[in-house]
């Protein structure tokens, strides 16, 4: 097993691996898109109960515009948003609360 050296000096050399549904890794990658994080990071953090503080960044905003043009051509589709669109009304509410985060920034 090769050890891997953190940015904090701590030799990372266990792996962690589960299995996730379809939609469930759907929803883990954006999640992580939209952090601004590696997957790894952010899985870390969320495992630890630690908040997942969101930095502007080109990478973040490209996220953000490419789920917002995503949940554009949903809501186009739809005549209304109902209880049903659980995973839609989660992330309109994720991208909100990151827009709303990055308010104060340039």
């Amino acid at each position: 097993m090769e050890k891997r050296l953190d940015y904090k000096g701590r030799w990372r050399n266990k792996t962690v691996a589960f299995h996730v549904s379809e939609e469930e890794g759907k929803l883990i990658d954006r999640c992580v898109s939209l952090s601004g994080l590696t997957k790894q990071d952010y899985i870390i953090r969320r495992l630890q109960c630690r908040d997942v503080v969101v930095q502007g960044n080109p990478r973040v905003y490209k996220a953000l515009r490419n789920q917002m043009a995503e949940i554009y051509g949903e809501l186009k589709r739809l005549e209304k948003c109902s209880g049903d669109n659980n995973e839609l009304l989660y992330t309109i509410q994720l991208i909100a609360q990151t827009m709303n985060g990055l308010k104060g920034e340039n």
